[in-house]
């Protein structure tokens, strides 16, 4: 796997792909120096680097800097398309599901939503074996709301509107003018990251996933210590890369 940020865009996944995952979102360290690793490659890159996410965009300008990176934030309900620039938002849930959503969450013992109000993330990774009686209570929850879905992850369930996913979010940016042209690469852990593989591999580029293997892929990294040292690898001056 060649890559060259003279030519070639990034999309990173944020939880289990540039930083371990914690018990709560709240919780997660970002390491020392991976910010200023990350802006060096952006800059070699001449822009062509977002953050893909999961979390709001104020979670990851408060983990990584405001305004700081390019970003898409929960799946791409939120996008800011250059580092900087103005955002745009989706249409946020309506409060009476988000709130059904929040009270059936709270029946389950060490289960919890996050409340990002264009998603509710209902994490469940302190007792993984509610996943399916957990998943049919907000089956019920959701019923027959037109748009909306329930997405899973990594012990925990999406509900989110329909079409916005972070494939949707790397189209975007493909045509914005910092990534245009250029061979786009995604790096993500989870099962939504695979719509960002979709979204790559249809513009001919390269799908990296962390962990384990994931549908769409061409390589796998073994965890987030092996993503920041490629990052690191490749925000060094091109003289470095070469040693």
């Amino acid at each position: 796997m060649v890559l060259d940020p003279a030519t070639h865009a990034f999309f990173l996944d944020v939880d289990g792909t540039l930083i371990d995952i914690a018990e709560r979102p709240e919780a997660v360290v970002v390491p020392a120096g991976l910010p200023e690793t990350l802006m060096a490659l952006a800059e070699g890159a001449n822009g062509a680097l977002a953050l893909v996410s999961g979390r709001s965009l104020a979670s990851l300008d408060a983990l990584f800097g405001a305004d700081r990176f390019a970003a898409a934030g929960v799946h791409g309900a939120e996008i800011r398309l250059s580092a900087g620039g103005p955002s745009d938002r989706a249409l946020a849930l309506h409060e009476d599901l988000r709130h059904a959503l929040r009270e059936t969450a709270a029946e389950f013992e060490g289960v919890f939503a996050e409340d990002k109000e264009y998603a509710v993330a209902i994490h469940y990774r302190a007792h993984p074996e509610v996943a399916p009686v957990l998943k049919r209570a907000l089956t019920e929850v959701v019923g027959q709301i037109s748009g909306i879905e329930i997405m899973p992850g990594h012990c925990v369930f999406e509900v989110r509107r329909k079409g916005i996913d972070k494939g949707a979010a790397v189209e975007r940016f493909m045509a914005a003018p910092a990534f245009a042209g250029r061979r786009p690469v995604f790096i993500g852990d989870d099962v939504t990251d695979e719509a960002g593989f979709r979204a790559v591999n249809r513009a001919g580029g390269i799908a990296v996933a962390v962990g384990a293997p994931r549908d769409g892929a061409h390589t796998i990294l073994p965890d987030p210590r092996a993503v920041r040292a490629l990052i690191t690898h490749l925000a060094a001056e091109p003289r470095q890369r070469r040693r």
